[in-house]
């Protein structure tokens, strides 16, 4: 038998080999579909897997029980709550990890500064580095500093000048479409001869359109609802710009942290209402967190299935509302209504959601049906009757069925006329014993029907008596405010009235004086005037001969009340205590700004017979003759004082009365005379130096004056200065500067020798020294005021502000220091911040003349610019800071006295002596 012959073909069906691909030597590439690898297998089963890794010789995988999360329990604890024990445990456990950290808490502070020091010393701060130098600038006069060059930059200037000569290869491509950019082309190529002149053929132009049309409906559907609104044109929208980008900005991007916080507590309350799903406040946190998600249709869902749940809880159904719109809100209501028909807030909360008055009304009544006991209900329909005569009848309705509400009682009292008034405040008292507003409504009633105050201050006793029987006691404090918000509406009688009555309250009897003082003042403070009047008048009635009470008294009415008040309360005054001067003299004054001289000549009489040896009626007496023209009884009755009274300033004031009518021999007499028999009064001494000096230029008689007054008054500050001065004049700038040297050694820590001292050297031209000075008083007297003023103007503009922010801290609030900064404030044009601190200087001190001065000359330059309360304006107008000024008849200040004490100016006003002061200042 043959051998067969081999079959060639035989390799067609074999198996490929591997990663064989059919054609890859021609370029082909190869692919797999399913049906190369057949269907899909199931993975190997657990049982598989065990006996794979027996075979293998591994271990099976076992879950150990102490790999487990302990806040995340499985098998017996799955269900287990979180009890008080295991909150205790948490608690302890918690304690323990802070007192562990605390104990090694000092320990890293320690190590940690212990390195930033290390690291300070190694590597310091810039600002470190730098101290030493900017210390240094100090020094930099301001036209050093000006003539500083400005600072360029000068480090891109080559490169840019490079940039401008650099030059760059054009590609062809630009060249050639620069080109044929502007090129024509008349001929028309085939296809365009076929479709008659077009790219595409006829029917193409048509569908070209209609792409066109379409494109622009969609982007207008698409802006349409970008915006909200539906356009009608198809081609424009109505987006609102403002309120798109409004919208945009609400939009809250969360980050992946806020994003896993929401799910961890959503995952908290899915448990916490799972667990414990009747609890409402659950579904409410939960719902709330979907809305802060932004999930308002979870949130709605999930408050929805609460009320299901928890139709009981009044805070749901209220949430439910929120969460909803008005017109789902009212139907979640209704149905809240059904379960919670006595819940106040619900009603309120449905009566809240209607918008017209009826539909309130409809709701608010159904809801009394329910629930007749609720003020609060009765007060919201009332509130919506524009009627008087319909609320009236629900007020009526509403006091029989709940009698004990004092505001029901009272809103019907106000409703009714004054008779029928009268009758509802009687039933009120009769159900509400224990109600103090009810008896305050009385009174107030009766001084609205124009009882007597006698009458009202019987009725409001009688209501403290009642109230206390009743067993009502208020404190004292209770009925101060009672009649601060009488005053406060106007109810003036019903404020005394009360203030009567319970003044003497909680007031031990020997601390009456001084607690009704200090009420006066805090009423005054508060703006209460009735109030503190009320005490005032009480308190006098109790310590009439206490003549700082009738002083208190006046200067109230001067302030806050008419010249007729104030005349009443001084005639007073005056009987009671007819010892006090200052009430006799209060009194001749206020008839001589009246206008009235034989009245206060009457008065200054009755007060020398009160008071024959007074030395300052004597003194009143000579100054209203002078002042009303009458010199020649002035000085008789100069004369007469001198006689009777005879006293050192008694003699001094008529050696200047005689100076200043011109009768220099006569002055220089009488001084002469009163230092016979008081050479240890300084001002005489003073005075004969300043005749002698200023009237009759004998320089070495009033250096024989000074010197001997020096020798007998070594103290005496002004004697001091006016001799430095003296020398000065007389151009011996040595002996000026000697002689406040010698001062200082008598008078140590003496703020107005060391300034002297400074406008000597400054006098004479010696800047360095006056300022060497300047620091050595600040040595010597640290908190003074006026050194602290000085030393500010003594800095250059840059450095003021530094020297006056030390200068209030060391000084306390000086009124100099606090006019220096004002000042400063002034010549910055820092308007607001000036007109401050001028307030605050004429507050601090009103006797400164100085200040007032300062203060009108702003007021007149800048008005109320800058202003901006209603209730300051007023006190900022340049007239009314003249007024003020004026009010507060200021005596002192460097200038003011200079200006004051001028011969030439002996029989100014206050008026007058302020305008020649401000025109001094400009």
């Amino acid at each position: 038998m043959a051998p067969e012959k081999p079959n060639k073909l035989a390799f067609l069906s074999m198996p490929a080999p591997a990663a064989y691909v059919a054609g890859l030597g021609r370029g082909a590439s190869g692919f797999t579909t399913r049906s190369d690898i057949g269907p899909a297998r199931e993975g190997p089963t657990p049982a598989e897997i065990a006996e794979a890794q027996a075979k293998r010789g591994e271990e099976p995988d076992m879950e150990s029980e102490q790999f487990q999360d302990p806040d995340n329990e499985i098998g017996l604890f799955a269900g287990g709550t979180y009890e008080a024990d295991d909150e205790e445990a948490d608690k302890i456990y918690d304690d323990v990890d802070a007192r562990m950290d605390a104990r090694r808490k000092a320990r890293r502070e320690a190590r940690e500064k212990e390195d930033l020091d290390k690291l300070r010393s190694e590597r310091p701060k810039l600002q470190q580095q730098f101290a030493d130098l900017k210390r240094g600038l100090s020094a930099v006069s301001d036209v050093e500093w000006e003539n500083l060059p400005e600072v360029t930059n000068l480090s891109g200037k080559k490169r840019k000048l490079n940039s401008r000569d650099r030059t760059y290869a054009v590609p062809d491509s630009i060249l050639i479409g620069n080109r044929d950019r502007n090129e024509y082309v008349n001929a028309l190529d085939s296809q365009q001869q076929e479709n008659g002149g077009f790219e595409t053929p006829a029917n193409g132009m048509q569908s070209l359109v209609d792409i066109g049309a379409a494109r622009d409906k969609v982007l207008s559907l698409k802006l349409d609802q970008v915006s909200g609104t539906a356009s009608t044109s198809g081609l424009s929208s109505s987006i609102d710009p403002k309120g798109y980008l409004t919208s945009l900005e609400s939009q809250v991007h969360k980050t992946a942290a806020e994003i896993g916080d929401i799910k961890k507590a959503r995952s908290l309350f899915e448990s916490l209402i799972k667990s414990n799903p009747k609890h409402a406040p659950g579904w409410i946190a939960a719902a709330a967190l979907e809305e802060h998600a932004g999930h308002m249709v979870k949130a709605r869902k999930l408050i929805k299935q609460g009320c299901e749940l928890c139709p009981k809880s009044q805070d749901i159904w209220l949430e439910a509302a929120r969460l909803h719109t008005p017109a789902d809100a009212k139907v979640i209501l209704a149905e809240a209504v059904q379960h919670l028909s006595q819940n106040v807030k619900i009603w309120q909360k449905a009566a809240e959601l209607e918008q017209d008055n009826l539909a309130k009304k409809r709701v608010l009544r159904k809801a009394l049906e329910h629930i007749p006991n609720s003020v609060a209900l009765w007060k919201e329909t009332v509130n919506l009757e524009t009627s008087a005569a319909d609320a009236r009848i629900l007020l009526a309705r509403a006091v029989e069925l709940i009698p004990s509400s004092v505001d029901l009682w009272l809103a019907l009292a106000r409703l009714e006329t004054p008779a029928r008034a009268r009758q509802v405040i009687n039933k009120a008292r009769l159900a509400v014993p224990t109600s103090h507003e009810i008896w305050i409504a009385a009174c107030r009633l009766m001084e609205q029907e124009g009882e007597q105050q006698a009458s009202i201050d019987r009725m409001m006793a009688q209501a403290v008596l009642r109230l206390r029987n009743a067993g009502l006691v208020l404190k004292r404090d209770m009925w101060m405010k009672e009649a601060a918000n009488a005053e406060a509406e106007g109810a003036v009688k019903t404020c005394v009235a009360i203030i009567r009555a319970t003044i003497a309250l909680e007031v031990e009897e020997d601390e009456r004086y001084d607690r009704w003082l200090e009420d006066v003042e805090s009423m005054l403070s508060e703006g209460k005037v009735e109030c503190a009047r009320a005490v005032l008048a009480y308190a006098l009635k109790v310590f009439p001969d206490r003549a700082s009470l009738w002083r208190r008294a006046a200067d109230l009415e001067k302030e806050h009340g008419t010249r007729q008040t104030l005349e009443a309360i001084l005639v007073e005054a005056v009987k009671y205590c007819p010892q006090a001067e200052v009430l006799w003299l209060m009194a001749a004054k206020e008839k001589w700004l009246a206008g009235d001289v034989p009245t206060a000549r009457r008065v200054l009489a009755e007060a020398f017979a009160a008071n024959p040896r007074s030395e300052q009626i004597w003194l009143a007496a000579v100054k209203l003759e002078a002042e009303n023209g009458e010199i020649d009884i002035a000085r008789q009755v100069l004369e007469k004082a001198r006689a009777e009274a005879d006293t050192e300033r008694i003699w001094m004031k008529s050696a200047v009365f005689e100076r200043q009518t011109g009768n220099t021999e006569k002055a220089l007499e009488i001084v002469d005379q009163a230092l016979r028999k008081y050479d240890n009064f300084d001002k005489l001494y003073m005075i004969k130096g300043q005749i002698y000096s200023d009237d009759m230029g004998k320089i070495k008689e009033a250096r024989d004056t000074y010197e001997q007054g020096r020798k007998r008054c070594p103290k005496s500050i002004p004697l001091w200065i006016l001799a430095s001065r003296l020398e000065e004049k007389a151009g011996i700038t040595i002996k000026a500067r000697s002689l406040l040297d010698r001062a200082r050694l008598v008078n140590p820590k003496t703020p107005e020798l060391w300034a002297e001292s400074i406008r000597v050297e400054e006098r004479a031209g010696l800047a360095g020294q006056a300022k060497t000075l300047l620091a050595k008083a600040l040595q010597d007297c640290p908190s003074s005021g006026l050194l602290w003023s000085m030393a500010i103007w003594a800095e250059p503009r840059t450095s003021r502000k530094r020297i006056s922010v030390d200068a209030i801290k060391k000084c306390n609030d000086d009124p100099l220091v606090i006019l220096s900064v004002a000042r400063m404030f002034y010549s910055d044009r820092s308007i607001m911040k000036a007109r401050q601190w001028f307030e605050r200087a004429v507050t601090a001190n009103p006797d400164l003349g100085d200040a007032w001065a300062w203060y009108v000359k702003f007021a007149r330059q800048y008005g109320t610019e800058g202003e901006q309360l209603p209730e300051t304006i007023e006190r900022c107008k340049p007239e009314a800071v003249v007024q003020r000024a004026i009010t507060a008849e200021p005596h002192h200040g460097e200038i003011w006295q200079s200006v004051a004490k001028d011969m030439k100016n002996a029989r100014r006003s206050t008026a007058e002596i302020l305008e020649l002061v401000v025109a001094k200042l400009e």
